[in-house]
C-alpha cells in the first residue's frame, strides 16, 4: 500500500488541486489501496497529511461521490462503494464472480415455485405447452449490499426441487450434472420501476442495467432464461477488444 502522502497534488500544476486529488484517489481506489469495508481517510486527515485545505479535500471527495466511487454512511464515515467488473467474454455465475473479486456472495429469495411458462418463456427455452417451469426470483448481494434483482426461469424437469438451490444456481446445476457451458447475453439500459427501486434501495426512475441471459447445456438444450436487473452505480461490464 502506498503512503497517503503519495497522493499529494502538485501545486505547480495548472490543474486545480481538488481535481488532482480526486484523480489520485480514484487511481488508488482502482489499484485496491482500500477495500469496500474500509473507510476512506477523512477530510481532516487528507488536509493535514497532504498539506491542503479542508475545502480542497471536501471538493475532491465530492467528485468521487458524484462518480459513485464512494458512499457516505451517516455517523460512520466515507467508504469505498463496492463495484463489480464482469468480463463479457467469460461465462461465470454471480457467486463465482463475487468470490474472485473478494466479496462474500449471498441471496435473499423472493420466489421459488413451479408453474406454467409464459409464451415468451416457451419460445426462448424451446418448451412445449405442457411443460412446467421453475420460477426463481432473488436479491443478489455482495457483502450484504443488494447489487441486483435476478429473475430466472428453468425447465422444471431439468432443475428438480427449486427449494434445494443454495446461493449459486450454477453450482446446483453442476451438482445435477447439467452445467451451463455457453450462454447468449444481451444488455440494455432501463429505468427502475417502483417495485425494482424499492427492492434495491434506489429512487424510482433511476437508470439500471438489464442483463438477459439464455444458458445452454452441452447438447444445446436451453436450460436457463435469466433477467438480472443490476444497479448502475455498483455494476460495470468490461470487454477487451483486439484488432
Amino acid at each position: 500500500m502506498r503512503p497517503l502522502t503519495a497522493l499529494r497534488p502538485d501545486d505547480t500544476s495548472a490543474t486545480p488541486l481538488y481535481l488532482q486529488l480526486a484523480r489520485n484517489l480514484e487511481q488508488a481506489i482502482h489499484a485496491g489501496q482500500w477495500t469496500a469495508d474500509q473507510a476512506l481517510p477523512s477530510e481532516r486527515t487528507l488536509s493535514e497529511t497532504l498539506d491542503i485545505s479542508r475545502v480542497t479535500a471536501r471538493k475532491a471527495l465530492e467528485v468521487l461521490l458524484e462518480q459513485g466511487l464512494i458512499q457516505r454512511i451517516q455517523g460512520s464515515g466515507t467508504f469505498i462503494t463496492p463495484r463489480l467488473e464482469q468480463p463479457l467474454s467469460r461465462l461465470s455465475s454471480f457467486s463465482e464472480m463475487l468470490r474472485m473479486k473478494g466479496f462474500v456472495p449471498s441471496s435473499q429469495w423472493l420466489e421459488r415455485s413451479i408453474g406454467t411458462p409464459s409464451s415468451d418463456e416457451l419460445i426462448r427455452l424451446g418448451l412445449s405447452p405442457t411443460d412446467q417451469v421453475a420460477h426463481l426470483k432473488r436479491l443478489r448481494k455482495a457483502d450484504d449490499i443488494v447489487m441486483a434483482v435476478e429473475v430466472s426461469t428453468l425447465p422444471a424437469r431439468l432443475l428438480g426441487d427449486p427449494q434445494a438451490i443454495g446461493d449459486s444456481l450454477y453450482q446446483h446445476l453442476d451438482q445435477l450434472g447439467r452445467p451451463v457451458v455457453r450462454a447468449l447475453q444481451h444488455i440494455r439500459a432501463i429505468n427502475a420501476s417502483d417495485e425494482l427501486a424499492a427492492q434495491v434501495g434506489i429512487a424510482p426512475g433511476t437508470a439500471m442495467l438489464l442483463m438477459t441471459r439464455i444458458g445452454y447445456l452441452d447438447d444445446n438444450t436451453a436450460i436457463e432464461l435469466t433477467d438480472t436487473y443490476c444497479r448502475n452505480d455498483y455494476y460495470d461490464f468490461v470487454a477487451e477488444l483486439r484488432r
